[in-house]
């Protein structure tokens, strides 16, 4: 990956907002993190510094890798729980964030329920606000990282097909992630039970299908989307075995894919649902790649926002 300009971005909200110089630079500075990480050795770039995780939905690697990014890059975390805090007083969000601002942190990593709520954010604090997943509407930093580990595996997205799989109507994930793609180069199609594709999934601007047959002998890549249980009408399928059958990838369905095609997942997988465990373990996973480079992204991003000058330096 070549060298390319960091552009100055206080906020990182949105992969729609992104130019494709920035999208560049923040994988190039990814990548020259991934030598220190795998030494085991920190960077300063965020040193004196203090970044807030305030999660209000469950999380496993997203906040994991938050956290793991800021104390790679030598900064101060502060985890945040919801659970545990005013809000179940009756505390809002805005509140919430301004008195946190208030003890004099830098960054303020948010995931939420409600779809724009760190734009919200971002408009009305000082700190610098970094998105981490909002209700149905964007995930940029696990698009980043989805993007960084298919051009690690396949040289370039450029030109790729990359086919995701499931409940594209309340994925954020699939939001960010055609948003970026595209802008990249990349050819996306997507594919679902009709309940969980958009009404008018042509909107998005890509190849889409009811059944995954009419689309895998196409893919460089297979993105595989979690089952949103907990977003959805339940009635919206008839059962997790029945999604299964029809929609889910087995080892049946991989013998179409092409010979080098690579299959990632965002996780926390359903096995047997979304994959079947051959599958996830199998040769075409990246899915444990998607993970250790998620922290190597993360720190691109909070480096980019806490410390624009620092990070310029740092990749000289």
């Amino acid at each position: 990956m070549s060298a390319v300009k960091m552009t100055e971005r206080k906020h990182f909200l949105s992969t729609a907002d992104l130019t494709p110089g920035e999208v560049r630079s923040l994988l190039n500075a990814a990548q020259k993190f991934r030598k220190p990480v795998q030494a085991d050795q920190n960077t300063p770039l965020l040193q004196g510094k203090t970044v807030v995780n305030l999660f209000f939905e469950d999380s496993t690697r997203t906040r994991s890798s938050f956290e793991l990014a800021t104390r790679r890059l030598s900064g101060n975390i502060l985890n945040f729980s919801a659970s545990t805090s005013s809000i179940q007083k009756g505390e809002t969000l805005l509140d919430t964030a301004k008195n946190l601002e208030a003890m004099g942190p830098q960054c303020i990593v948010v995931r939420h329920s409600s779809a724009g709520s760190p734009k919200v954010l971002a408009s009305a604090v000082a700190m610098s606000v970094v998105n981490a997943g909002d209700g149905f509407h964007e995930h940029p930093t696990q698009a980043l990282l989805d993007l960084f580990t298919i051009e690690e595996k396949l040289g370039t997205v450029k030109g790729k097909r990359v086919l995701i799989i499931g409940d594209i109507a309340h994925s954020r994930v699939a939001r960010s992630n055609i948003h970026l793609l595209r802008k990249m180069g990349a050819q996306v199609a997507v594919c679902g039970p009709p309940t969980l594709l958009p009404p008018h999934p042509e909107v998005f601007g890509v190849e889409w299908a009811y059944r995954p047959e009419e689309l895998l002998h196409k893919a460089d890549v297979v993105m595989m989307l979690r089952v949103q249980f907990e977003r959805q009408n339940r009635m919206q399928i008839p059962s997790a075995g029945e999604y299964s059958r029809f929609w889910g990838l087995n080892r049946d369905r991989v013998k179409l894919l092409k010979k080098g095609a690579i299959i990632l997942h965002p996780g926390p997988v359903n096995r047997g649902v979304e994959l079947a465990p051959e599958v996830a373990d199998g040769p075409n996973s990246v899915i444990l790649d998607q993970v250790f480079n998620g922290v190597l992204v993360r720190m691109a991003v909070l480096a980019s926002v806490c410390n624009p000058e620092g990070l310029k330096k740092w990749l000289k």
